[in-house]
C-alpha cells in the first residue's frame, strides 16, 4: 500500500469544522477498526507527544455513506516508509524526514467500500469540538493567572517567565495537563528541583484559598474583558508549530499549543478553578471548568 509522504494539511487551528478532501490510504486497524487518511481534514488527533486535548469526533461522508469517526490519531510515516500509529511512533512530531498524518478511525464493517481516491466530506462534531476548546482557552488562561498568583513565592529569577512577565510555574512544575469537554485538569509537581529554582512552599496549604481566590478573581476580569483569541500557525501543515495568542488588558500573551481554541472570551459567561494541594504538599491540581453561553 502506498502511503502520503506529505503531511496532512489541517484547518481544525482557525475553528473549521468543515472540509472537503480525497482520500489518500486506507488503513486496516486491529479491533474491527479501519483508518482514513485524507489530504486535508478539519479534525483534530490526539497528539501522541503530549496527548492533552482528546481527539474529534464526528463524521465522513464518503460516496454518500456516512461513516461514524469514532477516533482521531497521529500517524508517523518514516524514512523507510513505514507507518506509526500513536504512541507507536519512535520520534517526536515534525521529526526530519517524517510526514505526519491525521487518521480518522471508523468501524471497518462500514467502510468496506471507501476507495483511494473517492471524494470526502469531513464533518466534525461541533458541540463537542467547541466543549474541548472552551476546556483548553480555560487551561492556558488559568497557567497565567496561577502564575501571577504564586509570583510573590519565588525567591529567585528561575531563569523562565510566562508572556506577562511572572516566573512561570505552569511550565516549571507542569507533570501533567489533560482536558474534558468540561474542565482541564492541571497536575504540577513541587519537588525539590522547583526548590531549587527557587520556589518556596511554605505556608502553601494554609495560604491555598487566598490563591485560589487571586486566580478566579483575575480569570473574571479576563473573562469580562472578552479579549480576542486566535491561533497563529507558519502553515497548514499538521507539523506546523502553532501559537496560542490572547490580547489581555495586562497585554497581549502566546503560549505554543497545537490544540483547538475558542475566538473570544465573551464566549464563557464563566471561568473558574478549583486547588487541591496532596497530603504531603508535593502535588498541587487545578481543575478549572469553563461555562459557555
Amino acid at each position: 500500500m502506498s502511503l502520503p509522504r506529505t503531511s496532512t494539511q489541517v484547518s481544525f487551528p482557525s475553528g473549521s469544522v468543515q472540509d472537503r478532501s480525497t482520500v489518500l490510504a486506507v488503513l486496516d486497524l486491529p479491533e474491527g477498526r479501519t483508518g482514513i487518511i485524507t489530504g486535508s481534514t478539519p479534525f483534530h488527533p490526539l497528539d501522541h507527544t503530549w496527548p492533552d486535548q482528546p481527539s474529534d469526533t464526528g463524521t465522513l461522508v464518503v460516496d454518500g455513506v456516512d461513516l461514524a469517526v469514532v477516533d482521531c490519531v497521529t500517524g508517523g510515516v518514516g524514512p523507510e516508509g513505514v507507518l506509526s500509529l500513536g504512541a507507536e511512533i519512535p520520534v517526536r512530531r515534525g521529526e526530519e524526514g517524517w510526514a505526519w498524518l491525521v487518521v480518522h478511525v471508523v468501524e471497518a464493517a462500514e467502510a468496506t467500500g471507501v476507495t483511494v481516491g473517492a471524494a470526502a466530506e469531513l464533518r466534525v462534531d461541533a458541540e463537542r469540538r467547541a466543549a474541548l476548546s472552551a476546556a483548553h482557552t480555560g487551561c492556558h488562561l488559568l497557567a497565567l493567572a496561577l502564575n501571577a498568583a504564586l509570583a510573590p513565592r519565588w525567591r529567585k529569577d528561575p531563569g523562565r517567565r510566562d508572556a506577562l512577565g511572572h516566573p512561570d510555574f505552569d511550565s516549571l512544575a507542569m507533570e501533567s495537563s489533560r482536558m474534558d469537554t468540561t474542565a482541564s485538569t492541571d497536575v504540577y509537581r513541587i519537588g525539590k528541583s522547583l526548590r531549587k529554582k527557587g520556589f518556596t512552599a511554605d505556608d502553601l496549604a494554609a495560604d491555598l484559598p487566598t490563591i485560589t481566590a487571586a486566580v478566579n478573581e483575575q480569570l473574571a476580569a479576563w473573562v469580562a474583558a472578552d479579549a480576542p483569541v486566535r491561533i497563529e500557525a507558519p502553515g497548514p501543515e499538521l507539523t506546523a508549530r502553532r501559537r496560542w495568542c490572547c490580547d489581555l488588558p495586562e497585554g497581549s500573551a502566546s503560549i505554543f499549543c497545537g490544540g483547538t481554541h475558542l475566538h473570544h472570551l465573551g464566549e464563557l459567561t464563566a471561568l473558574r478553578t478549583e486547588l487541591r494541594l496532596s497530603e504531603d504538599g508535593t502535588g498541587l491540581t487545578a481543575v478549572t471548568a469553563p461555562e459557555r453561553r
